[in-house]
């Protein structure tokens, strides 16, 4: 089985990943419409095939589902020993992102965190998870009285080798929310928004993840397909797709100016918006791999080619600057 993508330690957890990586939420087959299953496993197939050997997922994916069908290919494929797998618990209360309001028993009392992880590991037909994320974060929580006995819950499923490495999946465009937990030994990675248009993880969390040496988990490089050039004031979403409020009213001719705007910057570094976007992403020292969503083999095999050890020169760094856009279409 081919192997030949670029790696990047992630962080101080001794895995080196593959600096692009799988994300596994379009697997759940509940919320990004247009798949199915066999087409998912297709794209899994790929993955590997290309040397993609890190994969995220979450137990809300699909209510399992994505989960279930990871552990599956990898296991049918005979490469779970080289792959690592990143799973996230959800919010007991299922919202997002995490808000500080809330009292901490309604987002990850210690009895939901460990009973989320028990059904991961039957999902995935794993003993340990390689990386534990809680799906959503906010610093509030750390002043809550709950905390130090769901902290203590991480720590024992940590020091029996249920989760070998804990970490925290940001809130969306929000990365000053986890600045504080992310200081916290126990935790070792951060996956967060980070593309041409969304900077703000350069501010304060790139210079934590250098000093602290956390692993950083890039997700949404392509803003869910704004970053594709394939989106415009024409595009019609299957019915029930998440994408209809993602993309409502004038936004998606507004994604289609700004990409067209993107494209006129295309050229011998990137030959295509997705090219540039994952680039763009991997040209940070800091990012220890990206994941974006790949449903499909053939975006498979386009994403995959990224990992050659080309970053954007300084120069065409410095032209995107003036592309960054600050907003928040999950609201």
């Amino acid at each position: 089985m081919m192997s030949c993508m670029r790696t990047r330690p992630l962080g101080a957890t001794g895995f080196d990943v593959t600096e692009i990586g799988y994300g596994g939420w379009g697997l759940g087959g509940d919320m990004w419409l247009g798949a199915d299953d066999a087409e998912g496993r297709r794209a899994l197939e790929e993955a590997l095939a290309c040397g993609v050997r890190f994969f995220d997922t979450a137990l809300v994916y699909g209510d399992g589902h994505s989960e279930r069908m990871i552990g599956k290919v990898l296991k049918d494929s005979g490469a779970r020993g080289e792959c690592v797998v990143a799973t996230k618990i959800p919010p007991r209360n299922m919202q997002w992102p995490g808000s500080g309001d809330r009292p901490l028993r309604e987002t990850f009392p210690a009895r939901h965190v460990v009973q989320s992880v028990e059904t991961s590991l039957r999902n995935l037909g794993d003993e340990a998870l390689q990386v534990q994320q809680l799906h959503v974060w906010h610093d509030a929580w750390l002043a809550d009285p709950e905390w130090q006995e769901t902290r203590a819950a991480m720590q024992r499923l940590k020091d029996t080798g249920k989760v070998l490495h804990w970490g925290i999946s940001i809130n969306d465009h929000a990365p000053h929310t986890a600045l504080e937990v992310l200081e916290d030994s126990l935790v070792e990675t951060a996956q967060v928004i980070y593309n041409i248009y969304d900077r703000s993880p350069e501010r304060e969390l790139f210079p934590l993840a250098a000093r602290r040496k956390l692993g950083i988990i890039v997700r949404v490089p392509l803003d869910e397909g704004a970053l594709t050039g394939t989106i415009d004031g024409k595009t019609v979403f299957a019915k029930g797709d998440w994408r209809e409020k993602y993309f409502a009213g004038a936004r998606r001719q507004e994604a289609g100016i700004r990409a067209a705007a993107l494209e006129k910057l295309l050229g011998q570094e990137a030959a295509t918006l997705p090219d540039l976007a994952l680039r763009f992403t991997l040209s940070r020292p800091e990012v220890s791999t990206v994941i974006p969503g790949m449903r499909r083999a053939k975006h498979v095999k386009a994403n995959a080619s990224v990992a050659d050890g080309r970053p954007l020169s300084e120069a065409l760094l410095a032209r995107l600057a003036a592309h960054a856009w600050e907003k928040n279409w999950y609201e």
